[in-house]
């Protein structure tokens, strides 16, 4: 599959989970806006089976390579991004999985019996990162019991492998010279920010600066009833040439562990 299939597969998927995403890149175009993608992000286990080298398979096969790795120790997570060898305007892929060791027994425990229960012919490589939740419908009892230890845990759970959220590249649109007017443009328009750790994730002398607006929610059907629970989001970045002058092209972990937040239920609470 090549990289435009890939990438086209996967907006529409996510946009069916993420309506909020398709409205605001229609107020981009509507304004006279090329709207690019700089990065999509995936989330899942440390589990052998679908860790971030198998999500990575489709990727690796149409010629992108890992170019770096990230650690979040407050919310346990690791995670890789990968560039096109030589397509320098294909997406960045970011994926990161949740350390399971450094969890509970219980938790460890019921996402070993739910990728067991992933029938082996559907634990694909080639397209694993398309195909959503493989196991048991969700149970709202669990849900709310991984909810207490992770909520990137629970959000998986429910919504599986697919687009956690994919990424405006702010500096390749034509009406917006700063980030900080993209936030006030969406705001504007009735879009709710995630404010967690400031609106602006990052700053110019770390040579990126990301923002994002709050998940979706979505009803789902549960095994004991239907409930509205977070889906995916938009991301927004805007990068800062280097010394050398080249834009920045990685990411940074402070950041990045803050904008993990958009899909959190307090913040939808808030």
């Amino acid at each position: 599959m090549d990289v435009a299939t890939i990438f086209d597969k996967l907006w529409n998927e996510y946009t069916d989970r993420t309506p909020s995403a398709q409205k605001i890149k229609d107020l981009f175009t509507d304004k006279g806006n090329s709207v690019y993608n700089d990065h999509v992000a995936f989330r899942t286990f440390d589990d052998e089976r679908v860790n971030i080298e198998v999500l990575a398979a489709p990727f690796i096969e149409a010629g992108y390579q890992e170019m770096g790795d990230y650690t979040f120790e407050a919310k346990k997570l690791y995670a890789k991004h990968y560039e096109h060898k030589t397509e320098k305007d294909a997406p960045r892929v970011f994926i990161s999985q949740l350390k399971t060791n450094e969890f509970s027994e219980g938790l460890q425990n019921e996402v070993k019996r739910l990728i067991d229960s992933i029938p082996t012919e559907e634990l694909t490589p080639i397209d694993l990162v398309f195909k959503g939740r493989l196991w048991e419908q969700p149970s709202i009892d669990l849900y709310e019991k991984l909810q207490t230890e992770s909520e990137y845990a629970a959000w998986l759970y429910v919504n599986g492998f697919c687009s956690n959220h994919f990424t405006v590249d702010v500096n390749r649109l034509n009406n917006f010279e700063s980030l900080q007017e993209v936030n006030e443009f969406l705001k504007e328009n009735g879009f709710k920010m995630n404010a967690s750790g400031g609106e602006v994730k990052g700053t110019p002398e770390q040579f990126l600066e990301q923002s994002s607006v709050l998940a979706d929610k979505i009803p789902v059907q549960f095994q004991e009833l239907t409930k509205e629970i977070t889906s995916c989001y938009y991301e927004f970045a805007f990068r800062h040439p280097m010394e050398n002058g080249e834009l920045y092209s990685g990411f940074i972990a402070k950041s990045a562990d803050k904008i993990f937040e958009s899909t959190d239920m307090k913040l939808q609470e808030a």
